[in-house]
């Protein structure tokens, strides 16, 4: 691994963490400048947001994280853009209705040296993950 590599994804490492804090918050600024105005999400049943969609889940009555964590984090860097994979522990509601879960969470990020960690996430998809066994899930 190269000291850019390092550097490189110690940076991503702290956006992160600021994308956990901003979502949170419910910080559609600070959410606003880690996104790439292309940025799209897919999420655990299929859905796609594009950039303004994912920043209007927080508009009033609509998503409350109450707790969100991000680790298990795998993070390659590939050039100007780099891959994450890790896990979403998230305790929220969406309209009201429980949305907590575990998730295995992509993200997609690009270089942009404009951008206060040097990177901005360019896309994020999340898949449930569920026990073996479980209807629906893997087999043992």
């Amino acid at each position: 691994m190269s000291t850019d590599d390092t550097a490189d994804r110690s940076a991503l490492q702290e956006l992160g963490k600021a994308w956990v804090a901003a979502e949170l918050a419910k910080d559609t600024v600070t959410l606003a400048a880690l996104a790439h105005p292309e940025l799209r999400l897919v999420g655990p049943f299929g859905f796609v947001l594009d950039r303004k969609q994912w920043l209007d889940r927080y508009q009033p009555g609509q998503l409350d994280t109450t707790s969100l964590n991000w680790d298990d984090v795998e993070i390659r860097v590939l050039g100007d853009s780099a891959i994450s994979i890790g896990r979403q522990s998230q305790q929220a509601t969406f309209q009201g209705r429980p949305s907590n879960g575990d998730f295995r969470i992509t993200h997609v990020f690009v270089r942009d040296r404009s951008a206060t960690h040097g990177w901005l996430i360019a896309g994020i998809q999340l898949s449930t993950i569920m026990q073996p066994g479980a209807p629906g899930g893997p087999r043992p």
